[in-house]
């Protein structure tokens, strides 16, 4: 039960997180980029898609139902990602919790949030969503390509996944349209810009 609820509650959290990213990119470019860097990580090999859960909600949704999250999923609404990460994927989030959000140099969540800083928090969101939907057992060590175009470096040590320097805390948290991984920090693309 407190597993299942555990999920729910991710799933609200990233759900928010992934609604802000759209406030900068509109569905359609963000859908295509979905599917050409899905289709560049199918060929790149790097991970293994895994085939997401019908009977869960969306990665929205499981995100907005979690309490640690609420940061994410205020950040995807501001960004307008909300349909683009309900949509069928399939996705990888790796989804930052608010103690995240919090541990980054002071003032940087607030300028990001402001509507100045619309295209680059949607940058910092799709750098946190990779076009395929991997479990964590299925990680290969590599760099993969994220819906942002930069790339992300996975290491697996003694079965412990990091993503660049964040931590998987929480892994496998199934969606109908993919899979979310918890992690500790949050991952800022190389040459992010912020007014």
């Amino acid at each position: 039960m407190k597993a299942l609820a555990s999920r729910s509650k991710l799933g609200k959290t990233v759900g928010l997180a992934l609604a802000a990213v759209s406030v900068f990119v509109s569905v359609p470019a963000i859908a295509k980029n979905c599917q050409q860097g899905a289709a560049k990580a199918t060929q790149a090999t790097q991970v293994i898609s895994q085939a997401p859960d019908a009977a869960a909600g969306t990665i929205v949704e499981v995100a907005s139902s979690s309490p640690n999250f609420k940061t994410l999923v205020t950040a995807i609404q501001a960004a307008e990602l909300t349909e683009t990460l309900s949509g069928t994927g399939p996705f990888t989030v790796f989804a930052p919790t608010d103690k995240a959000f919090a541990a980054l140099p002071k003032g940087t969540l607030e300028k990001l949030l402001l509507p100045a800083n619309k295209e680059a928090l949607q940058k910092v969101l799709t750098y946190h969503v990779v076009p395929s939907a991997v479990e964590s057992t299925a990680i290969k060590p590599g760099s993969v390509k994220t819906v942002e175009g930069g790339n992300v470096s996975l290491k697996v040590t003694s079965g412990k996944v990091t993503v660049n320097k964040a931590n998987v805390i929480q892994a496998d948290v199934k969606a109908s349209n993919g899979v979310i991984h918890v992690i500790d920090k949050v991952l800022l693309p190389p040459g992010l810009k912020i007014k």
